[in-house]
């Protein structure tokens, strides 16, 4: 006898529940938030947005350090920012389903690993000795305005481009050693968990497209793919230039133009777009908007 949906959907909670049993962390006992933060990187100095252009060969190792670590925390705000949206998202489409069910009790762990995440983060940030980095007031009013009326594939898979981007990024910066050991530490229990988001949320996304037709699926991909634009825009905001004593114009203007972080991105979301193509939400429009972000 073939499952039905439903049936799919409870036995997958259910792997993602035994997951979970296994493999959470808890970053408040398993990281050393009183260790002194040595003279190391923030992020991989590949990954900085500067790496690679005139102006970071002119940069003391000194100040390629202070600006890898200013970008470390806006990539940290921003993915705080993200999973309050996340969190919104999940406890909104499980409002109604049965308490008992393992599709209700899986999400509700989601939301609290993500919680511990953004504690993780924030304090994280706070040991970078970074000011705050918000997304633009802009930015975060359609946060509010994605928050309140995604549903279904195009909730769902926006929430997967922010995850597979920074898998990736967070995958290098765990394991290079010129990286600070906090943020190593912090990168490792985000991947591990993480991982399970992810199939999660693929999950999602092709049992909401049972059925779709095709404007629907070109209407889903457009907004993915603006979502994935203002996610990405919004990573390293361009305060953390000035903030270590950066010409901040010349700074944009040489990181809007790195083919270097360009081609990163674009590995980065192989993957991505490769399931996306799967399940067709990667039309004619959404490629011209990932191509212009550079996520192609």
């Amino acid at each position: 006898m073939i499952p039905m949906p439903d049936q799919l959907v409870e036995q997958a909670s259910e792997r993602l529940l035994a997951s979970a049993a296994r493999l959470s962390r808890d970053p408040m006992t398993e990281i050393d938030w009183e260790a002194p933060v040595d003279d190391l990187y923030g992020l991989s100095p590949e990954w900085s947005t500067l790496y690679g252009t005139a102006y970071w060969e002119e940069l003391s190792e000194e100040q390629r350090r202070e600006l890898s670590r200013h970008e470390a925390a806006s990539v940290a705000s921003t993915g705080i920012w993200f999973e309050l949206i996340l969190q919104q998202l999940i406890l909104r489409d499980v409002y109604s389903t049965d308490p008992a069910s393992s599709e209700f009790q899986w999400a509700l762990t989601e939301v609290a690993d993500e919680c511990r995440h953004s504690i993780m983060f924030a304090r994280a940030t706070g040991k970078l000795g970074a000011p705050v980095y918000r997304p633009s007031f802009a930015t975060r009013e359609l946060g509010r305005l994605f928050k309140t009326l995604a549903v279904g594939e195009a909730a769902y898979a926006a929430i997967l481009v922010a995850e597979e981007v920074l898998d990736v990024m967070q995958r290098d910066w765990m394991r290079d050693p010129r990286v600070l050991p906090l943020i190593r530490q912090v990168n490792n229990i985000h991947v591990v968990e993480e991982s399970r988001h992810m199939m999660f949320a693929r999950d999602e996304t092709r049992e909401a497209l049972v059925g779709a037709g095709r404007t629907r699926r070109w209407t889903s991909a457009l907004v993915i793919a603006i979502a994935a634009c203002v996610i990405v825009k919004a990573m390293v905001n361009p305060a953390v230039y000035a903030n270590v004593g950066l010409d901040s114009a010349r700074a944009v203007r040489e990181a809007a133009g790195n083919e270097h972080h360009r081609a990163l991105m674009r590995s980065s979301c192989a993957g991505l777009m490769e399931f996306l193509g799967s399940t067709g939400l990667l039309t004619g429009p959404a490629v011209r908007i990932y191509r212009r972000v550079g996520l192609i």
